[in-house]
């Protein structure tokens, strides 16, 4: 079992396309594994954080459980409901575990101990995973072209960052203004 879950963190940050078409790895235990890597992931990048800014690393685990399911319903909607190709017929579970196993290069952020390696780190991993997005979503939702997958997952990014700054901008906004006399 934890063989398995080994073999799928190394296939992911390999960014190994065969992944997501075996079902072997859509199996009882994915959703498991998916999830305590998006945990792990987490974790990681509470580590890396914490270098600079001191954080309780336990909420940056609790947090990319969120993210998690934020990724895979857009990558959902957009891929499987708004932009579908004729052969994608997929379950959101399996976008879901898609979404977990390609944060496997996340995992790497746990190397980023010092100040100096966390910028590099954390950077080269954020476009590592989104690599493992376009891989997963193409191949998870039986796609033709890496570029549609490519757009499916830039668009969700953009729903994504347009929603955290209509949240951030309405609760800066309902912050009384102090003034000064």
């Amino acid at each position: 079992m934890f063989g398995e879950f080994l073999n799928i963190i190394v296939r992911s940050i390999k960014l190994d396309k065969t992944l997501y078409k075996d079902n072997k790895n859509f199996g009882e235990a994915a959703i498991y594994f998916a999830g305590l890597i998006i945990i792990l992931y987490g974790i990681a990048g509470g580590v890396a954080a914490n270098t600079i800014v001191k954080q309780p690393i336990a909420l940056s685990g609790l947090t990319s459980i969120l993210t998690w399911f934020v990724w895979a319903l857009f990558i959902f909607v957009v891929g499987v409901k708004l932009f579908p190709d004729k052969e994608t017929k997929v379950s959101f579970k399996k976008v879901l575990i898609g979404v977990g196993f390609a944060h496997s290069p996340g995992l790497l952020r746990f190397f980023a101990v010092t100040p100096d390696l966390m910028i590099p780190i954390i950077f080269l991993t954020q476009f590592w995973i989104f690599a493992g997005l376009i891989i997963s979503t193409k191949q998870v939702l039986n796609l033709k072209s890496g570029f549609k997958s490519f757009g499916i997952v830039f668009l969700s990014f953009l729903i994504i960052i347009f929603l955290s700054l209509s949240i951030l901008m309405s609760k800066m906004n309902a912050l009384p203004i102090s003034h000064i006399s």
